[in-house]
């Protein structure tokens, strides 16, 4: 563990900052989500930049989706709209019950901070109860890794996590090769997928879990970061897929 200290004057308690930095609890079993979410539930219709327009409002009637923030990056749910979602955004801490009472047509699980397994004391059986209304769900990283322990899986503390962009990750099932921008210390244990869910991606650095889906049901999750742009947008095809699933269920 590292303190970081400024001082322009350079006056440092040494034996402090040690202290501190010695003092440091880890991040497992703390619940960082409740946090960073939102207090109260909002409406998103901003869309990804484009050029030349910027920043435009997605319009017109569109399927509901409900986005649970623990801790959601804005560029998620600027996605979300482009692929023609009506989002409502709810706090960390939403019911099933308060969810479903939307009446959406699919469910988004955020990012966040913090370790899943606290998070998902109050989020698994939230999840659970979406799942069991057969919704389409769509998870990114502390999202991706509840989504898995909703499903019967178990995560665990990476010794070192993975950060910054272009970490290649491979897709197991297309073949395909995603650079993509990832911000996690903690990972899903492939070894624990129950049958029926799949393991979709993995990383080529070290071979870690980055993406499952259930074998039956539009029900999906990455570890990375798809709506990010290091560079390429090799990801962002998630996002459609996820509106596909929403429109082939209206449909169906």
């Amino acid at each position: 563990h590292v303190a970081l200290a400024h001082d322009p004057d350079g006056n440092f308690d040494i034996e402090a900052l040690v202290k501190a930095a010695r003092g440091f609890p880890g991040l497992v079993g703390l619940d960082l989500a409740k946090g960073v979410s939102c207090a109260q539930s909002y409406r998103w219709d901003e869309k990804r930049w484009a050029w030349p327009e910027g920043y435009t409002k997605r319009t017109g009637a569109a399927p509901k989706v409900v986005a649970i923030d623990y801790g959601a990056k804005r560029n998620i749910l600027r996605c979300l709209a482009s692929v023609g979602c009506d989002v409502t955004v709810m706090p960390a801490t939403t019911t099933a019950e308060e969810v479903l009472a939307q009446n959406p047509d699919g469910v988004f699980l955020s990012n966040g901070p913090g370790d899943p397994a606290a998070t998902g004391a109050y989020a698994v059986p939230m999840i659970q109860g979406v799942l069991a209304a057969d919704l389409p769900v769509f998870g990114i990283c502390l999202g991706h890794q509840m989504l898995a322990l909703a499903l019967g899986a178990k995560t665990v503390k990476m010794n070192h996590g993975h950060h910054g962009a272009n970490h290649p990750v491979k897709d197991l099932e297309s073949g395909k090769v995603e650079i993509t921008s990832m911000n996690h210390g903690f990972t899903v244990d492939s070894q624990t997928l129950p049958a029926g869910v799949i393991e979709t991606h993995v990383s080529l650095f070290d071979g870690s879990n980055c993406g499952i889906r259930m074998a039956d049901r539009p029900v999906f999750s990455v570890q990375y970061h798809p709506e990010a742009s290091p560079g390429p947008q090799d990801s962002f095809y998630l996002f459609e897929r996820f509106a596909q699933a929403i429109q082939a269920r209206a449909a169906g």
